[in-house]
């Protein structure tokens, strides 16, 4: 697949992250949360590029491949085009729609590291109007998190078309019931979750890691620090987790994870040698605050892939 691009079907949206230096705990009275009224001073504001499909194929553009994010966005969206052009990161499947906001999380956070998060949509429910055939000179895709009827459109539009794809269900999971995930695995050529996603995934379709590995050809559940788990129909893999130099914000980790495993996909890696670049790039992504704060040239990561792997 080398030389190829990667399709990304996901969200494209602002993250605006609010720090409260103080403990939410301390304002809600229990006997009062049926009436909930509260106000929280945040001197701390930032507002970061985010989204799935932006945050993986801006992880991807940095290990050197092109993918294409299809994306529905917003009347609002124009500084983040801009940051797309400066990094390299193509926008010919954005698609703009003037009536809506491009989706937003407003994120705050306490001292306990306690969350609250709103999240509002907006254009992210118009995905449905992207389609797959779209795009052409496509050797892999990923549907991750999006509209619900963009995520199933887009699976179907993948499997029709004979594209291979990664489906990464993400927050999404709550949109949809067994039947749902039980008809995007049969479609899927990969499946990829995190431990907590994959216990979701078991109860509501009632399928176990056999029965999943019948299905398609690779099983990924990340773990966080205890590394990920990479389960095929010819065995299970254990993948380490990378070291990561501090550890400063773990939003968008499992998006550099997926751009990993995209960018081992297109080049013919092995599952072993995928596995680790997908978890050193969670870990450079890590060290840094937002999800597309991070940079590195090639030699400083094939440098910090022995360091945290050794030789080969």
């Amino acid at each position: 697949m080398a030389g190829k691009s990667a399709l990304i079907c996901g969200s494209m949206a602002w993250d605006t992250i609010m720090v409260f230096k103080d403990r939410f705990s301390n304002h809600i009275l229990p006997d009062k949360i049926h009436r909930l009224n509260v106000s929280f001073l945040v001197p701390g504001l930032r507002r970061e590029f985010g989204g799935c499909a932006g945050n993986i194929a801006y992880n991807l553009k940095l290990l050197g491949d092109t993918g294409y994010p299809m994306a529905t966005v917003g009347r609002d969206f124009g500084p983040y085009r801009e940051w797309m052009a400066q990094t390299g990161v193509p926008a010919e499947h954005i698609k703009v729609f003037e009536s809506e906001h491009t989706a937003q999380a407003f994120i705050t956070t306490d001292l306990d590291d306690n969350q609250i998060t709103a999240f509002h949509p907006g254009a992210m429910q118009q995905a449905h109007a992207n389609k797959v055939s779209d795009a052409k000179d496509v050797a892999i895709g990923i549907v991750a998190p999006d509209g619900r009827d963009g995520m199933i459109q887009h699976a179907q539009q993948f499997a029709a078309a004979n594209i291979p794809f990664i489906f990464d269900p993400g927050q999404g999971l709550p949109l949809f019931g067994g039947d749902d995930i039980k008809r995007f695995v049969e479609q899927a050529t990969w499946v990829a979750v995190n431990d907590y996603e994959w216990e979701l995934v078991q109860q509501k379709s009632g399928w176990t890691v056999r029965d999943i590995v019948q299905r398609v050809k690779a099983l990924i559940v990340t773990r966080g620090a205890q590394g990920s788990v990479i389960y095929t129909p010819e065995g299970e893999i254990q993948v380490p987790c990378a070291k990561a130099r501090a550890v400063v914000d773990p939003t968008g980790c499992g998006d550099a994870y997926r751009a990993g495993l995209l960018h081992g996909l297109l080049h013919g890696l092995d599952w072993q040698a995928t596995g680790r670049i997908a978890s050193l790039l969670g870990a450079i992504k890590i060290e840094s605050l937002g999800t597309q704060n991070h940079r590195f040239t090639q030699a400083e990561f094939q440098a910090r892939l022995k360091q945290s792997f050794g030789p080969g």
